[in-house]
């Protein structure tokens, strides 16, 4: 940086490396300019990188030296916004809502009098927060009409699009559930264009079109925006999902099967969020606990329940643990205090009805899992989605079975695999392939029940879920036992071939020149083995194959 640079134009670099997501780089501008001067300005651009790398302490701090530098300037609409901001890091991250309520009061005030600016509208922003909070939505329905119409009137995009993205957040409470979408959808398309002036409110939009997805089971949509949202960290070189907002996007990535990426986000969330508020911590530990259910683990996914306290989904977790433990009745009670937290028509009660089920089964209690069956039907066809048309069909084949009826159980199972594969959630859908293999040799069609069963495996093998693929084998062996047709060796003996030497972690080029072929040809034996084995990875191929016997 030159030294002749002054106050104004560092700040200016500052804030142009700020709407580059250029923390580090912006940091160094808003440093060189304070050395000047104890400048407002500077200590408010300060604040964002210390927000955006999630050092609460720090951003306070700097936030509230601004808001005094603006003060002692009469720069009233200044004060305003840093008195905003304070208040909305003490609803969101110290989890204070009386000290956000008197941010938000002296920022009223600062206002009151000034020509309408955009600080006019985020105030109504914040404001719909606060009613939103409370459950009153008439009011938080006109207060983000207020924001959009003054976004629209000073030319504040960034502020009319996240009007409109809170406004979908009201129009999901209230069930309309298509035009909600529309709306979080638009303000995130502007957001990941580039239209916001700011990079905070575009990051919140994608939170809240994220945490749409997750409440309703949309996890094919989900997938979709957790896609574009990573691109365009990629794009701006830094972390674009900071806060709760990561434990959004965890349980997208968990429920697609990409554990390996919703761990890192979970994680970190939890290591984060430690000092947040107790609701945000307690929700990433509920999620992060499901992820660790879903990879067999289950003395980390207790302790992770645990520690979420009485949080709606670590309870239905627990229930789920009880249930594989063969603790129906535990079951059974968790699920129901898990129930008693959500307002009935919340597509959140889905996991603990889903459990529900399961366990009054087991109990003999048919007429309350028919209950329970019923309020996932009335959730599946106002929602929609298909993860929760697919969970109302797995439901309905298990209530089938339990009632003797193998056929109509068969065809709930496919049906419910089908929904699953549609929306995306390779876990389930193996699971029910299970089921339905369970289904299919209670009914004498013990090959069909045989190649379902091996292409659960797979799935369940590529997926790392290690005691569920374990159940797998055990019935595979069950079922190859009784079948007494030898299956035909799904692989040609020069794809048994190529496969051994994958096996052996060779690459394809090692494998084309140890069997005199071309890449190409070592390419398509691969994939044509992929296809046979109903994997699609190197590893599954070779775990399937083995247990095969083929290699």
């Amino acid at each position: 940086m030159a030294e002749s640079v002054t106050v104004s134009e560092a700040v200016a670099a500052g804030d142009q490396a700020l709407a580059r997501g250029a923390w580090g780089e912006a940091r160094s501008w808003f440093a060189a300019a304070l050395e000047q001067s104890d400048d407002a300005a500077a200590h408010e651009g300060l604040s964002w990188t210390h927000w955006w790398q999630e050092e609460l302490p720090a951003c306070l701090a700097a936030r509230e030296r601004a808001y005094h530098g603006y003060r002692a300037a009469g720069d009233r609409r200044g004060a305003a916004r840093m008195a905003q901001w304070i208040g909305d890091d003490h609803l969101w991250y110290a989890g204070s809502p009386a000290l956000a309520d008197g941010w938000f009061a002296r920022a009223r005030r600062l206002l009151d009098g000034l020509d309408e600016c955009p600080e006019h509208g985020w105030q109504a922003v914040f404001d719909a927060y606060v009613a939103l909070g409370v459950a009153d939505l008439e009011a938080a329905l006109r207060l983000v009409g207020e924001a959009q119409r003054i976004g629209r009137s000073q030319g504040a995009i960034g502020l009319q699009m996240f009007g409109i993205a809170l406004d979908g957040v009201v129009l999901l409470q209230q069930g309309e559930i298509a035009a909600a979408l529309r709306n979080l959808e638009e303000a995130a398309t502007a957001a990941l264009a580039g239209e916001f002036e700011q990079l905070v409110p575009a990051a919140w939009a994608c939170c809240l079109l994220l945490s749409a997805c997750e409440e309703l089971r949309d996890e094919e949509r989900g997938a979709q925006w957790c896609q574009q949202v990573t691109a365009f960290s990629e794009r701006i070189g830094a972390r674009f999902v900071v806060g709760n907002c990561r434990s959004h996007q965890g349980w997208i990535l968990t429920r697609c099967g990409r554990w390996p990426e919703a761990e890192g986000e979970l994680v970190t969330a939890a290591e984060r969020l430690g000092d947040g508020p107790l609701m945000w911590h307690r929700d990433v530990l509920a999620r992060l606990g499901d992820l660790r259910r879903r990879q067999g683990r289950p003395m980390e996914a207790r302790r992770a329940f645990e520690q979420a306290g009485e949080q709606w989904l670590a309870q239905a977790g627990r229930a789920a643990l009880h249930l594989d433990a063969g603790d129906a009745a535990g079951a059974v009670e968790l699920a129901e205090r898990s129930l008693r937290q959500l307002p009935r028509a919340s597509p959140k009660r889905v996991e603990a009805l889903e459990v529900g089920v399961r366990g009054r089964l087991e109990l003999g209690d048919r007429d309350e899992a028919a209950d329970h069956l019923d309020e996932l039907c009335e959730l599946a066809t106002t929602v929609g989605t298909s993860s929760l048309q697919a969970t109302r069909r797995l439901c309905e084949a298990r209530l089938a079975a339990a009632d003797g009826d193998g056929e109509s159980a068969a065809r709930h199972y496919a049906d419910a695999l089908a929904s699953f594969e549609r929306a995306g959630t390779p876990l389930e859908a193996a699971l029910t392939r299970l089921e339905l293999a369970q289904a299919l040799a209670a009914t004498s069609r013990a090959q069909i029940a045989l190649a379902e069963a091996r292409q659960a495996h797979a799935a369940l093998v590529e997926l790392g879920a290690g005691p569920d693929a374990d159940r797998a084998a055990e019935l595979i062996t069950e079922l190859a036992g009784e079948d007494s047709t030898p299956a035909p060796c799904p692989l040609t003996p020069r794809q048994i071939e190529v496969l051994q030497l994958a096996a052996e972690g060779l690459t394809e080029q090692q494998i084309a020149q140890r069997l005199v072929l071309s890449e190409h040809t070592v390419h398509r034996h691969l994939a044509n083995i992929y296809t046979r084995l109903g994997c699609s990875s190197r590893s599954a191929a070779v775990a399937q194959a083995a247990h095969l016997e083929l290699l």
